[in-house]
């Protein structure tokens, strides 16, 4: 594989990551009017949009948000799904492919570190 299509990949991993945080972001804020979430659904949805910058401007100090909305969001899924699990599927699915979603780019992020760091 040549080295420009490498960086191409490279570079197409974080901007979908890039993408991933900032719609989540938004979502997450989106939905805080529209539905009776709780309030820190925002503070998630705040630092979510934080790291989607980070994640464009190749911050490094992304990797330590991406590492803290690991945590708060397996904590925040797995509460949600065991309150409401069977209560609503397209809910339940929404909130599992979050989960892993946030798992898949998490490892994604932390093994490209140093293409943050650079």
């Amino acid at each position: 594989m040549a080295f420009k299509s490498i960086l191409k990949i490279e570079k197409l991993g974080l901007f979908v990551s890039f993408v991933f945080y900032a719609v989540i972001g938004i979502v997450f804020l989106a939905a805080i009017p529209l539905t009776d979430l709780p309030p820190h659904v925002g503070i998630i949805g705040i630092l979510s949009l934080i790291t989607a910058y980070g994640l464009m401007r190749k911050r490094v100090w992304t990797i330590w948000l991406v590492i803290m909305l690991f945590f708060i969001a397996t904590t925040f899924s797995a509460i949600t799904l065991y309150s409401f699990f069977g209560k609503d599927i397209l809910y339940d699915i929404s909130i599992t492919a979050y989960l892993v979603l946030t798992w898949i780019f998490t490892a994604y992020i932390a093994t490209k570190r140093k293409t943050l760091e650079s």
